[in-house]
């Protein structure tokens, strides 16, 4: 059911990214076994998604071994039944060099979201923290659809439609 195609729906999908500060990050280790954590995030253009990790968190020590991820932004406060989320498939890189500048001037977004700046020796070399970059391949969101059937797609259950930002 995933990859129906929606449509125009790229600006339910930029609202939430907007309108929340934290992501699920899904990663898995070499043999394959999940992890989800949730982190602070900012982004660019709603395609490259920005985070702060030590190297030695068992989602930074996955990304080493296995570099594909999941993503998922939502409210969590939203009431049962009228909550909506951002799904997203995932390259991860550990920025280093002039892509921790670049990736810095992103993160953490403006000073209305609630973080301090980080300064670039605090990603780097002996610094707690690496800086990491989520290149999007795919978005999708829950079909808005009210009817159900869904008229668009003809599905009855609850299903992901791609979202082409």
């Amino acid at each position: 059911m995933a990859g129906q195609d929606l449509g125009d729906h790229g600006p339910v999908a930029r609202a939430i990214i907007d309108g929340n500060v934290y992501m699920t990050l899904a990663t898995a280790d070499g043999e394959g076994r999940p992890w989800a954590t949730p982190v602070f995030f900012a982004h660019a253009d709603h395609r490259d998604f920005f985070w702060i990790s030590s190297p030695d968190a068992l989602h930074s020590r996955n990304l080493a071994a296995r570099p594909e991820v999941s993503l998922v932004v939502f409210d969590s406060t939203a009431p049962v039944g009228s909550g909506q989320a951002v799904y997203v498939s995932a390259t991860v890189d550990q920025l280093a060099g002039e892509d921790i500048a670049a990736g810095l001037a992103v993160y953490p977004g403006p000073p209305e979201r609630g973080a301090r700046r980080i300064a670039p020796e605090e990603v780097q070399g002996s610094g707690p923290f690496r800086l990491y970059r989520a290149r999007a391949s795919q978005h999708w969101i829950l079909c808005p659809s009210e009817t159900r059937p869904c008229e668009e797609h003809g599905i009855a259950l609850d299903h992901r439609a791609e979202v082409s930002l």
